[in-house]
C-alpha cells in the first residue's frame, strides 16, 4: 500500500478455484444507490485483466450484463459476485444494491464477506453520508468487520475529495475521527474551460510518491518541490493515526521524541490495523477514461484489498449446532474440516434452473456429492423448515452472464451450485453423515403489505407455484394467506421491492398478477343490548322445516369472544336442538352481521322458541339461529372494531419531533420513549393498523432512510364513528 511499483496483476484476471484460504479475499461493496459501486467493480475487473476495455469477458458476454428487471428498474436489485485475480490472489467482489428496499441482499453480502468497501460519491454526498449507509457502518462495527472507504465521482463539477474525506471522518469516525484518514491525495491537472480541473493522479502520503494515471497507464514518479509541502500536514496526521493503532506501545514515544519511523514499519502497522477493523483508510477511485487500461486508484485499492484486508482464516465463522439444537465445536476455515457452507443467495435461470450462491466456511464442496440441507424455517414468511439430503450439481463461478466451471470450492471461497431444488437462502449445506445448522443472520422484517390477485384463470393455476419460488429466492419477503380477509398478501420491504417481486412473477414464472387494496381484518360487535327472533318455517310438500328461536344479544368487554347461554325453560326448544341454535349463531357471527367482518365480544342468550314434532331439524334450528342474530343486529348500532398494533420506532434524535407528530396524525398514542444510544430514540406507540399500511415507505421518507420500526398486534378496539362510516362507504362501493 503505497510502496509497490508493479502495476500489472501478473495474472490473466480469470479467477479460478482457490487452492488455499490464505489466497482468498471476500469483499462486499456498500453504498447508497448511485454511489458508483458497480462502476468501481468494473474498473477493478478491467485493471486485473478480467475484462477488456469494452467491458467484455474473454469467452463472451459483458460484465455489466444485468437481468431484464435491473435494466427496467435502472438500478441494481440483487447481490452479484464478480471474482477477479490480482497478484496470485482470488478476490471475490460482492456488489450489493444501494436502495433500501433491497437491504436483504446487502445483509447476504455482509454474511458472505470478510471485509467491506464503503463507496461514497463526492458528487451526491456533498451534504453528508446517506443515513442507510451510516446504519450499515454501525452494523459492521458491531461485529468488527474491517472497512475502508472509497470516494468516487471526483470528476464531477465541484466534487471535493478533501471535503468528502472530512465528512467521512465526522460520520464514520465517531469518537475517534483519526481512525478514518486518507492514504493518498488526488492530484488535479490543468483546469478545463469550465474551470474544473480533472484528477490525473494520486500522491502517496506514506511513500511520498506520485502515481500518475494521465497517460492511461499508472506510472510512478517522485514528487515535485511544489507537491511535497501540500501533503505534509495530511502525512503527519496519517502517521499519528497509524501509530495510535500500533501494537508497539513504544512507537508513539519514539515518534514524539523526533525519531523518523521507517515507512515499512508504518505500512505493516497500517495493514494490521485495517485487518482487525480499528483503522479505516480512505481512497479515491475513478473509472478508466477513453482508452485507459487502468482507472485511477484501482491499483491502490487492489493493494489495500490483498495486503490489508483479512483472509477467511482471520474471520470467525458463524456458530453451528446440529439440526436438533445440539452443541457442536466451533468451525475453523479448514479445507479438510467438516463441510459447512451456507446459501447466501438463491436465483433462477431459465435454462439451468435454480442456482444457489454458497459461501463455504469449512471443508470442501465438490460437484455431484450428496450433502445435507438444513434450514431454520421461516414459517411466518412462507418458508418451510428443511432437513433433507440433496445431490450437488455443477459448481461454477459467475462472470456477467457466464458461468465458469469449478472442480471444487474450499473453505473461505464462494461458488454457485446448480440444481439444489430444496435449499433456500439461509440454509446450511453439510456432510450427510454429520449434519450442521448455522446460526442465521438477521433478516429485515417486511412491513409493507401488498394484496395480489391472479389476473386471469390461467394465472390463477400458476400462482401458487410462482409464489413459492419467489419467496424461496427472497427470505425478506413474507407470503400470507389471510384467513380473515381471504387475501393473498406479499409483505415487502418497500415499493421498489414490491415492483421487483411482481415483475419477477411475470418475467420468470409467467404469472400476471394485479395489486388490489389491502384489507385490514376488522371485527364487529354490538353497541348495545338487542333482541332478535328467528323464524324458519317452510311447508312445500313432503318433509317441512320448522324452527323458531328468540335470543338476546349484549356486548362484552374486548377479547371475550362469543359466549352462548341457554336459558330456555319448559322445553320450548328441545334439548337436542339447542346445540343447533348455537352452531347457527356462531356460523353467522363468523360471517358478520353488518360489513362482513366477524362478530366478536358478545353474549348470545337463547330465551325461547318453538319446535314441531315432525318438521323440526338440526338444519332448521341452525337457520333460525342465524336469522335471529341478523334480526337483532338490524335493530342495533353495530360497532366496527379495528386492530391496534404496538409500534416501536427507532429514530435519530433529529427526527423525534417529526415522527411523534406523524404518529399523532395517524390516531396513534405515544406510550413512551427511551434513549437507545448513538443519538437514537426508541418511540413506543399504539396505532390503528389501518393507518400504517404504508408506514414502511412514509417513515423512510420522513427520516431520510434512518428510521426503523417494528410492529405487533395488540388488540381490537372500537373505530371512531366517522372513520367507521368511511370504511362502510368504501366497502359498499367496492361491493364487499
Amino acid at each position: 500500500m503505497g510502496e509497490k511499483t508493479n502495476t500489472h496483476p501478473g495474472a490473466a484476471g480469470r479467477a479460478a478455484a482457490a487452492d488455499r484460504p490464505s489466497s482468498l479475499r471476500n469483499v462486499v461493496l456498500v453504498g447508497h444507490s448511485g454511489s458508483g459501486k458497480t462502476t468501481l467493480v468494473e474498473a477493478l475487473a478491467l485493471a486485473t485483466g478480467a475484462i477488456n476495455r469494452a467491458g467484455r469477458v474473454e469467452d463472451g458476454g459483458c460484465l455489466s450484463d444485468h437481468d431484464e428487471i435491473e435494466h427496467r428498474q435502472q438500478r441494481s436489485v440483487q447481490l452479484s459476485l464478480v471474482p477477479v485475480e490480482w497478484g496470485g490472489m482470488k478476490i471475490n467482489l460482492l456488489d450489493t444494491p444501494g436502495y433500501a428496499d433491497f437491504v436483504g441482499e446487502l445483509r447476504a453480502g455482509l454474511r458472505a464477506a470478510d471485509a467491506a468497501l464503503f463507496v461514497v460519491s463526492a458528487a451526491q454526498d456533498a451534504v453528508g453520508i446517506a443515513g442507510a449507509t451510516r446504519m450499515v457502518w454501525e452494523e459492521c462495527a458491531a461485529v468488527g468487520m474491517p472497512r475502508a472507504i472509497v470516494i468516487t465521482h471526483l470528476e464531477a463539477a465541484r466534487a471535493s475529495f478533501e471535503e468528502m474525506t472530512e465528512i467521512c471522518r465526522r460520520t464514520f469516525g465517531g469518537d475517534d475521527p483519526d481512525a478514518v484518514l486518507p492514504l493518498y491525495l488526488p492530484l488535479r491537472g490543468e483546469p478545463a474551460p469550465d474551470g474544473h480541473a480533472p484528477v490525473t493522479g494520486l500522491i502517496g502520503l506514506l511513500s511520498q510518491q506520485v502515481y500518475d494515471y494521465s497517460s492511461g497507464v499508472r506510472t510512478e514518479t517522485p514528487p515535485t518541490d511544489g507537491q511535497v509541502p501540500m501533503v505534509a500536514e495530511a502525512r503527519d496526521r496519517l502517521i499519528e493515526g497509524i501509530i495510535a493503532e500500533s501494537e508497539d506501545e513504544t512507537l508513539m514515544d519514539r515518534y514524539l521524541g523526533g525519531e523518523e519511523i521507517d515507512v515499512k514499519t508504518l505500512i505493516d502497522d497500517l495493514e494490521k490495523a485495517v485487518a482487525r477493523g480499528s483503522f479505516h483508510p480512505v481512497l479515491a477511485a475513478a473509472p478508466a477514461a477513453g482508452g485507459s487500461r487502468q482507472g485511477l486508484g484501482t491499483t491502490e485499492l487492489l493493494e489495500l484489498i490483498t495486503r490489508g484486508f483479512p483472509t477467511p482464516l482471520e474471520r470467525e465463522a458463524p456458530a453451528v449446532t446440529t439440526p436438533q439444537g445440539g452443541a457442536c465445536p466451533a468451525l475453523t476455515c479448514d479445507p479438510d474440516g467438516p463441510l459447512a457452507a451456507e446459501v447466501v443467495k438463491t436465483s433462477s435461470d431459465p435454462y439451468v434452473g435454480r442456482i444457489s450462491l454458497v459461501r463455504v466456511f469449512s471443508g470442501t464442496l465438490r460437484p455431484d456429492e450428496t450433502v445435507h440441507v438444513s434450514g431454520h424455517g421461516l414459517e411466518d414468511r412462507g418458508h418451510e423448515d428443511h432437513d433433507v439430503d440433496e445431490r450437488v450439481g455443477a459448481l461454477s463461478t459467475p462472470f456477467g452472464k457466464q458461468q465458469r466451471m469449478l472442480s471444487q470450492a474450499i473453505a473461505g471461497d464462494l461458488a454457485c451450485v446448480a440444481k439444489l431444488t430444496r435449499a433456500e437462502t439461509g440454509d446450511t449445506l453439510s456432510a450427510k453423515d454429520r449434519p450442521l445448522l448455522m446460526e442465521p443472520w438477521q433478516m429485515p422484517d417486511p412491513l409493507l403489505p401488498v394484496a395480489i390477485e391472479a389476473h386471469s384463470k390461467a394465472d390463477e393455476d400458476k400462482l401458487s407455484l410462482g409464489l413459492s419460488r419467489l419467496v424461496a429466492e427472497d427470505p425478506t419477503m413474507r407470503l400470507e394467506q389471510n384467513p380473515d380477509t381471504h387475501q393473498v398478501v406479499l409483505w415487502c420491504l418497500g415499493e421498489a421491492h414490491m415492483d421487483v417481486a411482481l415483475e419477477r412473477l411475470r418475467a420468470r414464472y409467467g404469472v400476471q398478477v394485479d395489486a388490489v387494496p389491502y384489507k385490514v381484518a376488522l371485527r364487529e360487535t354490538f353497541g348495545s343490548k338487542a333482541a332478535g327472533r328467528g323464524r324458519h318455517v317452510k311447508q312445500s310438500g313432503g318433509h317441512g322445516q320448522y324452527a323458531i328461536c328468540e335470543i338476546e344479544v349484549e356486548p362484552l368487554p374486548g377479547g371475550s369472544g362469543i359466549e352462548f347461554v341457554d336459558k330456555v325453560v319448559g322445553g320450548a326448544v328441545p334439548r337436542q336442538f339447542i346445540p343447533s341454535v348455537e352452531k347457527g349463531v356462531r356460523a353467522q357471527a363468523a360471517r358478520g352481521v353488518s360489513t362482513g367482518n366477524p362478530l366478536v365480544d358478545v353474549r348470545i342468550t337463547l330465551l325461547d322458541g318453538k319446535a314441531h314434532s315432525v318438521d323440526s331439524s338440526d338444519a332448521a334450528f341452525q337457520t333460525a339461529g342465524a336469522l335471529a342474530l341478523r334480526e337483532a343486529a338490524a335493530d342495533c348500532w353495530i360497532e366496527l372494531l379495528e386492530p391496534v398494533v404496538k409500534v416501536g420506532v427507532l429514530i435519530s434524535d433529529d427526527y423525534v419531533g417529526a415522527v411523534m407528530s406523524d404518529l399523532s396524525g395517524r390516531r396513534g398514542r405515544v406510550v413512551g420513549t427511551e434513549q437507545s444510544g448513538g443519538g437514537r430514540t426508541l418511540i413506543q406507540a399504539e396505532v390503528p393498523e389501518i393507518e400504517i399500511g404504508r408506514y414502511a415507505v412514509d417513515l423512510r421518507s420522513l427520516s431520510h432512510g434512518t428510521g426503523r420500526f417494528s410492529r405487533s398486534y395488540a388488540r381490537h378496539e372500537p373505530m371512531p364513528p366517522q372513520v367507521a362510516e368511511r370504511v362502510r362507504d368504501e366497502r359498499a362501493a367496492a361491493g364487499t
